[in-house]
C-alpha cells in the first residue's frame, strides 16, 4: 500500500475484496456502450418516443440518495447524463451491488430507457447497473473540484475528472492542431519527421539537454529546433514541408516557458519572409475561425481580433512607439557598442550586455513586448541575432526576419533563409567565437549543414509557430502549464 493510504482508501479496497468474495469482478475486462451522453442529448426525442434502450458508461459523480431510489450523474468523455436507479425497476441483484459497493468516482455501466424528470432533466432509468472499475481513491475536496494549482498539474488525471473546463482546453488544442495540419496539407505542404536526437545542437539560441548513446559511445543533444534538418530537405528538393514537433530546451520554468514544448515549423522554397508573413496571417486566422467559430478572442483583459489585416512595425518603430523615451535617443543597429550603452544610460538603463543588439533587445523585451496586444508583425531584426537569416539587400545590419506578437507574447518567428554557404560558414564562426566568450546559447558549427548548402538550396523562407502559446490564446490560459497535459514539475 502507498504511504498516503487513509481509512477511506483502505475501506474502498475492502469493498473491492468483498465484491470478489461475492463472485463480482471490480475491474471488468470490457463493457460496450451503445450511446455517449452527447448522443442521448442529441437524439433524446426519438429515444424517448421509441423507448429505445441505451447502454452508457462513465464515472459516477454527485450521488443523491432518496430512500429506495437514487440519482447520480454518469460522466463520460462527452459530458454528463443523469441516472435514476430505483429498487422496483433496476434488476434486484444490480440494485444491491449499487447500494453495497458503489462510490462516487467508480466507473459504471448502465442499461435503461431515457425519460425526462419532473424538473426537466434528461435521465436514464437504470434497468441494469454494473461497476466496471472500482475507484479506491476518492476525488478531491469532497468532489467539488480541484483548485490547488500544484496538485492540478501534478495529478492531471484528477484535474481532468473534476474540472470539465480543463478537458475542454485540450479538446480545443487538439482541434487547433488538426486545423493547422488540414490547412497546410490543402496548400500542398508535406508533413515530415526529423530526428529528435542531434549530434550537433543547432537551429535556435538555447541550451540543450544532453544524453549519451551507449552503442556509438557519443553524446547527443535533444533537439532545440528541427530547422537545420528541415532545410536539408529543401536542399533535397522537397519544396513545401512542415513538422509539428516536440523540442527540448534546458531553460527555466515560467508562465510562457516549459523545457519540453511543441512547435510547428515549415519551409517553402522560392519564398521570402514577406510571403511567409502572409501565410502566417492566413494560418492564425483560419485556425482561430475553425476552432472558435469566430475571429475575435479574449485573452485576459485584452480583446484580439485576427480578422482584419495584421499590423506591421519594424523593431525600432515599435521601440519608439511604445517606449517614447527611446525615440528621443534614437537607437540604431549600426551604432557601436559604447554609443548604444551611452544612449541606454541616458535613459537610466545600465547594463553589462556586450552587444548593441543585446542592449536594444533588452529594452524591447522590458518596455515593448508586454504592450503588444496585436496581432502585430515586428520586422527588421538585427542580423547579429539572426545567424540563419538573410540580411536585407539595402541594410547589412538588418535581417529579413519577423516575429508575430499577440497578447503580449511572441507567437511565431520566420525569416528568409540564408542559403549562401560561405556566409553561413562565417556566421557559424562568429557564433563559435560568441560561445568561446561565454554565450552558451550561441550556435555550434555544423559542417554537414554547410556542405548541404554547397549543393545548392533554393531561395526559401521558414516559419516557427509556438503551438502551446497559440493554445494559450485560444483557451484564454495565462500559464503554458495550463495547455500542456503533463508539464514538468519538481519532484514531490
Amino acid at each position: 500500500m502507498l504511504r498516503d493510504h487513509n481509512e477511506i482508501i483502505r475501506n474502498r479496497y475492502a469493498k473491492a475484496d468483498a465484491m470478489r468474495a461475492e463472485g463480482l469482478n471490480p475491474y471488468v475486462n470490457a463493457w460496450q456502450p451503445t450511446h455517449a451522453s452527447s448522443d442521448i442529448r442529441a437524439n433524446a426525442e426519438a429515444l424517448i418516443a421509441d423507448k429505445t434502450p441505451v447502454r452508457v458508461a462513465g464515472r459516477i459523480m454527485t450521488v443523491r440518495h432518496m430512500g429506495k431510489a437514487s440519482f447520480f450523474h454518469l460522466q463520460d468523455g462527452a459530458g454528463r447524463i443523469q441516472i435514476y436507479i430505483k429498487r422496483d425497476v433496476t434488476r434486484a441483484a444490480d440494485y444491491e451491488v449499487f447500494k453495497k459497493f458503489a462510490d462516487m468516482g467508480d466507473i459504471a455501466g448502465v442499461c435503461g430507457e431515457v425519460f425526462v424528470t419532473k424538473t426537466g432533466e434528461l435521465t436514464v432509468l437504470a434497468q441494469t447497473f454494473e461497476i466496471l472499475t472500482k475507484s479506491v481513491r476518492p476525488l478531491p475536496e469532497k468532489w467539488h473540484g480541484l483548485t490547488d494549482v500544484e496538485t492540478r498539474f501534478r495529478q492531471r488525471y484528477v484535474d481532468l475528472i473534476v474540472n470539465p473546463a480543463v478537458r475542454e482546453k485540450f479538446v480545443i488544442r487538439s482541434r487547433m492542431i488538426s486545423a493547422i495540419r488540414t490547412m497546410l496539407e490543402s496548400r500542398g505542404y508535406l508533413e515530415v519527421e526529423t530526428p529528435m536526437m542531434h549530434p550537433i545542437c543547432g537551429g535556435a539560441a538555447a541550451r540543450p539537454f544532453v544524453t549519451h548513446h551507449n552503442a556509438l559511445d557519443i553524446d547527443l543533444y535533444l533537439r532545440i529546433a528541427p530547422e537545420l534538418y528541415l532545410k536539408r530537405l529543401t536542399v533535397g528538393g522537397m519544396e513545401k514541408t512542415f513538422e509539428i514537433n516536440r523540442n527540448f530546451r534546458n531553460e527555466g520554468l515560467s508562465a510562457r516557458h516549459n523545457p519540453e514544448f511543441t512547435m510547428l515549423e515549415l519551409y517553402t522554397a522560392y519564398w521570402d519572409y514577406r510571403s511567409t508573413m502572409e501565410l502566417t496571417e492566413d494560418l492564425v486566422r483560419h485556425t482561430t475561425r475553425e476552432v472558435l467559430g469566430r475571429t475575435e478572442l479574449t485573452f485576459g483583459p485584452r480583446r484580439i481580433d485576427v480578422g482584419p489585416p495584421f499590423e506591421r512595425l519594424t523593431y525600432l518603430e515599435a521601440l519608439a512607439r511604445y517606449y517614447p523615451a527611446a525615440a528621443a535617443v534614437g537607437f540604431s543597429w549600426s551604432d557601436p557598442l559604447e554609443v548604444t550603452r551611452s544612449k541606454a544610460a541616458s535613459l537610466g538603463y545600465k547594463t553589462e550586455t556586450a552587444t548593441t543588439h543585446g542592449i536594444i533587445s533588452e529594452l524591447f523585451e522590458h518596455h515593448v513586448e508586454p504592450q503588444l496586444t496585436g496581432p502585430v508583425f515586428i520586422t527588421e531584426f538585427p542580423k547579429a541575432s539572426s545567424p540563419l537569416a538573410k540580411s536585407k539587400p539595402d541594410d547589412p545590419f538588418v535581417a529579413e526576419r519577423f516575429e508575430l506578437y499577440m497578447g503580449g507574447m511572441e507567437i511565431a518567428n520566420g525569416y528568409s533563409e540564408l542559403n549562401d554557404p560561405r556566409e553561413q560558414y562565417e556566421r557559424f564562426l562568429e557564433q563559435m567565437a560568441a560561445r568561446s566568450s561565454g554565450d552558451d546559447e550561441a550556435h555550434q558549427m555544423d559542417e554537414d549543414y554547410v556542405r548541404a548548402l554547397e549543393c545548392g538550396m533554393a531561395p526559401a523562407s521558414g516559419l516557427g509557430v509556438g503551438i502551446d502559446r497559440l493554445a494559450m490564446l485560444l483557451t484564454d490560459s495565462h500559464s503554458i502549464r495550463e495547455v500542456i497535459l503533463f508539464p514538468l514539475m519538481k519532484p514531490e
